[in-house]
């Protein structure tokens, strides 16, 4: 029962905020539905492309969610159920659906420009570049993190030496890489359906959903076997070639069709939460609190660190200025794919938090301060959803894809995001595209160059453990976060409308973040210093050089930030 109270807790309150602080900051920010947006405007059929509510709903959402959602609240319930719960509830209604939306908006008004674009109009040139190469760190950890997730779902050490499809018998990792692959196929097939043959969305949507179960019922019983490099560098190839083709092709109906698995998994999950309720088949394990530290240490700034996704996450503000807004088709459809997605993968967080406490004698070991997550969070996520339908396999398989699947589109969608902004990076004022540039400008940026480099690194540093990259990329994407609430309340101020939302959420990030930045910086010198065993490890120089360089930034950033702030008082 107590399971069942927290999803129902969470829920209400959830509503609530969608609902009453939703519609507020609407009318604060005047939110206007005559106003032509980016992609009615200026259309030019690659990234400006107008989609249909459901559609950019179900891009935006899919690809906001990934396997954050999941991945953070999971490793964060060595707290106990209690922290999660409250800061994915509150994180949600009052830091990252403000950001979403925020951003969502701004890059709406601002003919869907990136943030760094949205700075430069508010802070300047040099704040823009500075954002700029910030905001890549964080896409190249972004890379990183889902490369590493969708290969440890698509491969398990029993496909060792193996190569092809798999017969008999078939693991539940084959099965998941097996029906992600058959997912690519039909999410091209729908695109080519309702953008150049012309048939309906709701036609091609049934076509499409039957194309799903079809690819399901393949993929349980014909597995995809690979080893973990050679999967590695697929996953590269694709999200290069997924982040150079038009939106209409993979993007829009990939993300489109996927976020219908997703909010199956949602439902699924909701109808084991209350089945478990009243049956009493499966018990809530989780404690209500575990203490103030942990292994992953101390709850400020862990906690909101490692939730990450759950409730609140600078990639968001990415994709909102990235993708989403060169989409939208009325702005009066800003507040429910804006705010309303965020307050959704909050739901989802808390799903997995109740998910984490159906098996948490399972994934959690030691006490106090030495309590850990052991074992992959999507692992933990699926085996508590399937032990209330009595260890279901076949449920476990379909929700380890729905995290695959959802890690994927974060990847096609971050990587497409680093393309823009690595591009962007070499422009002068004035140049549109790499073809308005010259010489070096124009190689480097070229949309092939920048997406190459952004891949590989981020390819390479996938084949750390997630533990290695887990914990910086949770810090810098909070921390981004801090910098687009900021970049937003500026761009806000300077319009002459409501920004005092923003003061809260944007200092208390920036402290969180920067805390655990400096708490990185120091750990890593203390033990190369110490000459502790594997100090010098390549991993250990990674995060050394990715958190100081971060912290520097975000520093300079903030800076500038204050000191536009002090000239709109004046």
């Amino acid at each position: 029962m107590t399971a069942l109270l927290i999803i129902l807790a969470a829920a209400a309150l959830l509503l609530c905020g969608y609902v009453f602080y939703g519609s507020w900051l609407a009318k604060q920010w005047g939110i206007d539905p005559k106003k032509s947006t980016p992609a009615v405007a200026t259309p030019d059929g690659v990234d400006y492309v107008s989609a249909k509510p459901a559609v950019l709903m179900g891009h935006h959402f899919s690809s906001i969610a990934g396997a954050g959602p999941i991945n953070g609240p999971i490793q964060a319930a060595v707290f106990g159920w209690v922290p999660v719960f409250l800061w994915c509830v509150i994180g949600g209604i009052f830091f990252g659906g403000l950001q979403d939306f925020g951003s969502l908006f701004a890059s709406v008004r601002n003919n869907g420009k990136s943030v760094g674009e949205i700075i430069k109009s508010s802070m300047g040139k040099t704040s823009k570049k500075l954002f700029i190469i910030f905001a890549l760190l964080v896409l190249i950890l972004v890379i990183a993190s889902f490369v590493n997730v969708v290969a440890g779902t698509f491969y398990t050490a029993a496909d060792a030496g193996q190569f092809g499809i798999v017969f008999h018998p078939v693991n539940g990792n084959q099965k998941t890489a097996m029906i992600s692959v058959l997912f690519i196929v039909l999410a091209i097939i729908y695109g080519i359906l309702t953008n150049k043959c012309g048939l309906s969305t709701t036609v091609a949507t049934i076509i499409g959903l039957v194309g799903v179960v079809l690819s399901i019922w393949f993929g349980l019983n014909f597995g995809l076997a690979l080893g973990r490099t050679a999967w590695i560098i697929i996953i590269g190839i694709y999200i290069v070639v997924a982040s150079l083709v038009p939106v209409w092709i993979l993007l829009q109906p990939r993300d489109y069709l996927s976020s219908f698995l997703l909010y199956a998994m949602m439902a699924l999950a909701l109808v084991g939460i209350i089945v478990s309720a009243f049956t009493g088949g499966t018990t809530f394990e989780l404690p209500a609190f575990n203490g103030w530290k942990t292994s992953i240490g101390p709850m400020f700034p862990a906690l909101f660190i490692t939730v990450a996704c759950g409730a609140c996450s600078g990639f968001h503000s990415l994709i909102s200025t990235g993708t989403t807004s060169k989409q939208l088709d009325n702005e009066k459809n800003a507040k429910a794919i804006g705010y309303g997605s965020m307050l959704i993968e909050s739901l989802l967080g808390v799903i997995s938090l109740i998910a984490v406490g159906m098996v948490s004698k399972d994934f959690l070991v030691g006490e106090g301060a030495s309590l850990s997550f052991k074992g992959a969070p999507p692992v933990a996520f699926a085996s508590g959803i399937a032990k209330m339908f009595n260890g279901n396999t076949a449920i476990y398989a379909l929700l380890t894809l729905a995290v695959s699947v959802f890690a994927l589109t974060s990847l096609d969608t971050g990587t497409r995001l680093s393309r823009f902004m690595f591009s962007e990076l070499f422009l002068k004022d004035g140049q549109k595209s790499y073809k308005d540039a010259k010489g070096i400008r124009a190689f480097l940026a070229h949309p092939l160059t920048g997406t190459i480099f952004m891949v590989t690194i981020g390819c390479i540093l996938g084949g750390l453990s997630l533990s290695q990259i887990w914990g910086l990329f949770g810090a810098a994407n909070q921390l981004l976060a801090g910098i687009a609430l900021m970049a937003v309340a500026a761009w806000l101020g300077n319009a002459g409308k409501n920004n005092k939302m923003f003061l809260i959420p944007t200092v208390f990030m920036l402290a969180a973040t920067l805390t655990q930045l400096i708490r990185t910086v120091i750990a890593k010198i203390s033990a190369m210093a110490s000459g502790a065993k594997n100090a010098f490890h390549w991993g250990n120089w990674f995060q050394l050089f990715f958190a100081s360089a971060m912290a520097v930034l975000a520093i300079v950033l903030v800076i500038q930030g204050i000191k536009t702030f002090s000239k709109k008082q004046k």
